[in-house]
Order: structure tokens, then C-alpha cells, then sequence
């Protein structure tokens, strides 16, 4: 029988980061937990204020900047955040998330420490950097227009999510989620609300492989000689889940099993128009990070400042989260919801051992 979980800190591989911005360039952030964490994708976003969500990564160099809540290409920006450090990461005088006083999150995954390799087992050559042992890879490719072009993923078994965008040109970002039925005919997009579709042109009706991921003709995801990003998940057990339930639009609301506690969870509704919620132990209340209820919310795809209301909370347990609110983003009758959930800490150890009693 194999062990439960091959990831006992979770921490190695995300976190999250608290932080006053302070206008000055060279302001390093270090994280609290694992002091061995190099980010290679950054996402951050102003909290006292409105402000972008920002993503920068270290396939595509730390200058070019996307925003998930908006449709633009990418930009040119050397001044947001200027490395990725073994125990964090600096940022330059941008305003965009190192304003003076402004209080901001980072939420930061670590995929190979920045070294990529070339990828040919697709139809397209991919630019991919993997860590197998957290389902993490961030691919990068030039698309070609041809519906049924593939491009490798560097994981070695099927990704349960991913997020593709189009840096050349305004698109939408385009999310694959593996829960839904019939994923592979389903889009939703990162940038706004809506409830996506169902269109061949995203994924070709095709699933991604333990070595692939189908693409279809869509601009979107393949418009021809354009630059993509791709951030690519697989599901690992004690440290990453990707779900799906329905609400009962009651204050004593459904509960998804993880099998971890959760460090950060995204909902997103898709029979409805919804935002993208997003909760995190690190901006918990007043009782700290340690309390088992997050209820500070932050939208992946809108640009206001975070939203703080307990009648809007979740609890995040040992084994998983229990919805304790009735709003329809997140807890309508009948809703069908989609989540991503990462980890603080296994519901049992690689040793058989429970690791949390919350």
C-alpha cells in the first residue's frame, strides 16, 4: 500500500504572502512559512485598495506582467517585481503591487526554479518547466492555428486544471477544469463572471493525456504565430484538489472533502454567472491565521479591494471546507459550483500519521 501523501510541507511548493507596500524599489518580501520556496508563478493583488490582479512568472521573464481580470496582452514592466529569491521574492517601485501603505497578497507556487526545458511531444514545441512531485508546470508556446495541435505538459499524468492566456493579443483567460463532465467540451474564463460554454475550439473536444493537452483553432488558445502562457495542475493527494458540488443555500452549507487543510481555495459558480472567490488562511480575522473561518475575499477577476464580511465565510478543517454562507456565488440551492484548493498541511503524513485536529 503506498503512502498517503509524498508531500509533508506543502509549504515547499505555495504560500502566501502578507505585505505592506512601501513605493521603493528592492523591497523584499520573505515568506513565513518554508524559507526553500523560490516562486516561478507570482499572483498579486492590492487588499486595502482596488487594484489588478497581477501574474508574473519565471518562464516568460519577470518584466512581462498579465492581469487575470482583464483581457489585455502582455506587457513590459521591470518595475513590479525585479526576482524571485530562495525565501521570497523583491519587488521594484510599481504601484501595482508595492504601493506606499497599501496592504497586498502574493500567492506564489514553485514549479523547477526557473529552468525550462523544450518539449516536442506535441504537435507544437512547448517551453516547459515541471515539478512531477507537486502537479505543477508552467508551459510556454506559440500557437498555430490547426484544431487538434497538442503541446506537452511535462507532468507525467493528466492536469486536472489549467489556465491558458494569449500574451500577444486581448483574450480572454481560458480554464480547463477536469471535474466538470465531459471536460473537455467546457471552457470558463478566468477574467469575468460568466458561466463560459461548451465549444470545440477551446480543447478540441479532446482530453489532455499523462503527456498533452489538446488545443482547438480558437484564437483563445491557439490563434496562429501568438505567444501563450500556460499554468498547468495535477491533482495530488495531502496537497492539491480540484472539485466540483452543489449548494443548498443554507447558512449550514455543503462540505467539500480536500483531504488536506486548505491554505487557499478559488470557487467559481458555472451554472450561473458568478465571480471567482477566493479565500486564504493568511487574511483570516481577528483570531489569525489560526482560526478555522476565512471570510476575506479577493475576485480573480475584479479589480476591487478586498471584501471582509463573516456572513461570507468558510471554515477550512483538517480534511477539507464547509461553506457557511447562502450567497449565490458560492452557496445558491441546487448551484453547481468548481473549486481549487492547495494546502497548509495534509490530513495525514507520508508516515500514516494525522497531522491536524481542527
Amino acid at each position: 500500500m503506498g503512502v498517503y501523501t509524498a508531500i509533508n510541507d506543502p509549504s515547499q511548493y505555495f504560500q502566501t504572502a502578507l505585505y505592506t507596500g512601501n513605493g521603493s524599489n528592492g523591497h523584499a518580501i520573505t515568506f513565513n512559512g518554508n524559507s526553500n520556496l523560490q516562486p516561478d508563478w507570482l499572483w498579486g493583488k492590492e487588499r486595502s485598495q482596488g487594484g489588478n490582479n497581477n501574474s508574473f512568472d519565471t518562464n516568460r521573464g519577470l518584466d512581462k506582467r498579465l492581469t487575470q481580470d482583464q483581457v489585455d496582452a502582455e506587457n513590459t514592466d521591470a518595475t513590479t517585481v525585479t526576482a524571485m529569491n530562495t525565501d521570497g521574492f523583491t519587488l521594484g517601485s510599481s504601484n501595482n503591487i508595492n504601493e506606499n501603505g497599501v496592504t497586498t497578497v502574493a500567492w506564489c507556487w514553485k514549479a523547477n526554479g526557473g529552468t525550462t526545458s523544450s518539449l516536442g511531444v506535441g504537435s507544437i514545441t512547448s517551453t516547459v518547466q515541471a515539478n512531477t512531485t507537486a502537479g505543477f508546470s508552467i508551459i510556454s508556446y506559440t500557437g498555430n492555428g490547426v484544431n487538434g495541435a497538442t503541446i506537452g505538459h511535462g507532468l507525467g499524468v493528466v492536469p486536472k486544471a489549467i489556465f491558458v492566456k494569449d500574451r500577444s493579443t486581448n483574450e480572454s483567460w481560458q480554464v480547463f477544469h477536469g471535474a466538470r463532465t465531459n471536460p473537455e467540451q467546457k471552457y470558463i474564463e478566468l477574467d469575468n463572471n460568466g458561466t463560459g460554454g461548451t465549444e470545440a475550439s477551446r480543447w478540441s473536444n479532446t482530453a489532455p493525456t499523462t503527456a498533452i493537452i489538446n488545443l482547438g483553432s480558437g484564437n483563445s488558445v491557439n490563434r496562429s504565430s501568438s505567444n501563450y502562457i500556460a499554468y498547468c495542475f495535477a491533482e495530488k493527494q495531502g496537497y492539491s484538489h480540484f472539485g466540483q458540488y452543489k449548494g443548498n443555500n443554507n447558512s449550514d452549507g455543503p462540505f467539500i472533502y480536500t483531504g488536506f487543510k486548505p491554505a487557499w481555495v478559488m470557487i467559481k459558480r458555472v451554472d450561473s454567472t458568478g465571480n471567482w472567490y477566493i479565500y486564504d488562511t493568511e487574511r483570516n480575522g481577528a483570531s489569525g491565521p489560526n482560526t478555522n473561518q476565512a471570510h476575506k475575499i479577493l475576485y480573480a477577476n475584479d479589480s476591487s479591494g478586498e471584501v471582509v464580511n463573516t456572513d461570507r465565510g468558510i471554515d477550512m478543517i483538517a480534511h477539507g471546507f464547509k461553506i457557511r454562507n447562502t450567497l449565490g456565488d458560492v452557496n445558491a440551492d441546487d448551484g453547481t459550483y468548481l473549486t481549487f484548493a492547495f494546502a497548509s498541511s495534509p490530513f495525514v503524513s507520508s508516515a500514516g500519521v494525522p497531522t491536524t485536529a481542527r
